[in-house]
């Protein structure tokens, strides 16, 4: 019904480990932000995803961290169960829950008890472009000239949660679509794992 997959386990010492803040990143896909996180030398306590092809699983291992796969498909029988497992498996002393790519809606029950602890990441401008899976594509197919990155808070209505930080990123007139997808990317890399330092205070 659901698979371990284990990297390494990073050994600290018990100082070290009392000043670290428990963060879990949920993520679906590749995991380039995840990376980016870790990379930045922010501890990642565990990874969860609901996609037993996602790459972020190669790379969670790779980079010594636990990941877990809750395939969403094995949970269909009860309404709420796929969220409630999700929720068994984040530790109780959860500082932030980090949405890194992570294509499920979560529940208002999710939202609600987790409220002020988990985040997310948008390739727009919020409240421009919001809720969709193709923010900049469809961002480039209305013919704006200004495109961009935006961190904010979950709450239960998709992409609307108050927003902790944007960051603009201008079009020139020989960019293309590639260009502007690959420049927003740059810029996730960089703000998310700066503003989760910021967050946690490390």
């Amino acid at each position: 019904m659901y698979n371990f997959c284990y990297g390494k386990q990073s050994t600290k010492s018990n100082v070290l480990k009392n000043i670290m803040k428990k963060i879990v990143v949920l993520a679906s896909g590749e995991g380039s932000n995840f990376s980016a996180i870790v990379d930045s030398g922010i501890e990642v306590e565990k990874v969860l995803t609901d996609n037993p092809k996602a790459g972020v699983i190669k790379r969670a291992i790779k980079s010594s961290v636990p990941v877990m796969v809750l395939d969403k498909k094995e949970y269909t029988q009860i309404q709420g169960w796929f969220e409630h497992r999700l929720d068994e498996e984040i530790p109780n002393d959860t500082d932030l829950i980090v949405l890194a790519g992570f294509m499920l809606i979560l529940s208002s029950w999710f939202c609600e008890k987790w409220a002020g602890k988990i985040i997310n990441i948008h390739p727009s401008l919020l409240p421009a472009f919001g809720g969709g899976c193709h923010a900049i594509k469809d961002a480039w197919e209305y013919g704006c000239k200004v495109f961009g990155v935006t961190i904010h808070w979950v709450i239960p209505e998709v992409d609307a949660g108050p927003i902790i930080t944007q960051r603009a990123i201008h079009k020139f007139d020989d960019d293309t679509l590639e260009i502007i997808t690959e420049r927003t990317h740059n810029v996730e890399h960089y703000v998310y794992p700066e503003t989760i330092k910021k967050l946690m205070r490390i």
